[in-house]
């Protein structure tokens, strides 16, 4: 039996009919019979086009307030039978069954339902039934049956009967019942997570992903599944990399810490800030940000918490950078920022991030939920006898924020709303604050008066030991060591203010 087959029949039944017209027309053209339901049935009356109701075939009428109307024998006989099963055919005959080549299904919109905050009751009136059933009945019979699953899925449609005179091959329907499961999983898993109070069952389908120009390294494939349009405006530039994607989640995240705060400009590179500081104007924030670690800026993906006005684009144009982030530009900064051609100009809407996040380990998934907890004043615990200055409390809580969105472990040192130096990605706490003492010399920076951040609790006083000898003044860590009363008594031998605030920031 031939594998490419002409469509004689179609049953129609769709919530959404944008773009349905064309596709009925050119059925009706190549003189299709046409099955329908309800509003469908309407609308293609409304066209002048002649469609038989699925009453006329089921001889029963929708019941249950419209709940009801494909779900029939004489529907699913004739989406399911195999035309080179001879008892099939028999059994079609028999039953008087109406051989049914196409099934086009648009879905009640469920997700659609849910964000819009409607009640319960509007929800679950919008899990389609028929629909979802029609779906894997014409998938699963491909073999015979071309399904269409979603208004996604008409221009293809379109072209195919266009392009091949109402015939389909065996290629055409296994790509559109693969299309069709995709709905299918892609429904019930929004249906499942809108019911679902189990934490420890986790089903997650994300329809629209992109393939990357490559990952992490050119040799391995790389992917991103999202809605990358929701989050920016990508107004210059070329595409965004594996790499350039990371980076920019990571730019987000700190930056976020920074929200409500005066102009702050960071600067990243591979996730971690090589500078970033606050100042009273953003020009001046991205001047200081740049001088924390200009060798580190080159090549890095540059973000503000506001406008960037055309004085900043002129300073960035100077820097080689791949990536530039802020949620609006004055238009004669964007022209200046655009003078790289490939340099990445993002514009940042206001999307609320996913309030967990989620990595792959071993052959599964760790699953955590966002860390939320910003440090500020509130959370400040003064554990030693010489309590913080009001500049070092500012100090504190910039450089913390800082730490919080840095690789473990990690030290950072902050001085007047500046990033001055940090230690990174450390395997011990030790080393990430050597690393930092000698990264601020490196570049000039005097430590004397600097604040101290650490993403968690010191077991011993050596970080406190070392950290005075740098001329650090303050220090704020989680605290929560056994011996917390080593690092609190040095401190209080040696003028040193700290704080405890009670929360771990570990990132790993």
């Amino acid at each position: 039996m031939s594998t490419t087959k002409k469509i004689q029949s179609a049953l129609i039944s769709v919530f959404s009919k944008d773009g349905l017209e064309p596709i009925v027309r050119k059925l009706h053209e190549q003189n299709v019979t046409l099955y329908s339901t309800g509003g469908t049935e309407e609308f293609i009356k409304n066209l002048g086009i002649p469609v038989v109701p699925v009453e006329d075939i089921t001889s029963f009428p929708e019941i249950l307030g419209g709940r009801v109307k494909t779900l029939h024998p004489k529907i699913f006989g004739g989406i399911l039978n195999r035309q080179d099963n001879e008892s099939d055919v028999q059994q079609m005959k028999e039953f008087d069954i109406p051989q049914i080549d196409l099934v086009i299904v648009d879905l009640y919109p469920f997700e659609k339902t849910v964000a819009s905050g409607a009640s319960e009751q509007d929800i679950i009136e919008k899990i389609d039934i028929g629909g979802i059933s029609l779906i894997r009945a014409g998938a699963k019979n491909f073999k015979d049956t071309v399904i269409v699953a979603s208004v996604n899925e008409y221009s293809l449609l379109l072209d195919i009967i266009t392009e091949q005179d109402g015939s389909t091959t065996l290629e055409n329907r296994r790509l559109f019942a693969s299309k069709a499961f995709h709905v299918s999983s892609h429904y019930d898993g929004a249906i499942f997570n809108y019911f679902n109070t189990d934490e420890t069952i986790y089903k997650e389908s994300i329809a629209n992903g992109q393939v990357l120009r490559y990952g992490e390294n050119p040799h391995q494939k790389g992917f991103f599944f999202g809605d990358f349009d929701a989050m920016f405006k990508k107004v210059h530039g070329k595409e965004l990399s594996y790499n350039n994607l990371l980076d920019v989640d990571a730019a987000v995240n700190l930056i976020a810490e920074f929200k409500t705060d005066g102009p702050t400009f960071a600067i990243l590179k591979h996730n971690n800030a090589c500078g970033l500081a606050s100042r009273k104007t953003i020009s001046e924030a991205y001047l200081a940000a740049l001088a924390c670690d200009p060798t580190s800026a080159f090549g890095g993906v540059l973000i503000s918490n506001t406008k960037i006005d055309l004085e900043t684009a002129q300073e960035i144009n100077k820097l080689f950078c791949e990536v530039v982030i802020a949620p609006s530009y004055d238009d004669e900064a964007i022209t200046v920022l655009q003078e790289k051609k490939n340099r990445i100009i993002l514009v940042q809407n206001e999307v609320e991030l996913p309030s967990r996040q989620v990595r792959t380990c071993l052959n599964g998934l760790l699953i955590q939920d966002r860390n939320n907890i910003t440090d500020n004043k509130e959370h400040l615990k003064t554990v030693t006898i010489t309590e913080p200055t009001a500049q070092e409390i500012e100090d504190l809580i910039f450089a913390s924020k800082i730490c919080k969105n840095t690789k473990s472990n990690t030290i950072v040192f902050a001085k007047n709303g500046t990033l001055i130096s940090s230690g990174t990605g450390q395997t011990s706490r030790v080393d990430a604050l050597i690393q930092a003492v000698d990264k601020a010399k490196a570049f000039g920076f005097d430590l004397n008066g600097a604040s101290m951040a650490s993403d968690a609790f010191f077991p011993f006083p050596d970080c406190v030991e070392l950290a005075k000898k740098a001329g650090i003044t303050a220090v704020i860590q989680p605290g929560g060591s056994i011996k917390d009363e080593l690092s609190i008594n040095y401190c209080n031998e040696n003028n040193l203010a700290m704080v405890f605030t009670g929360t771990r920031h570990f990132k790993h």
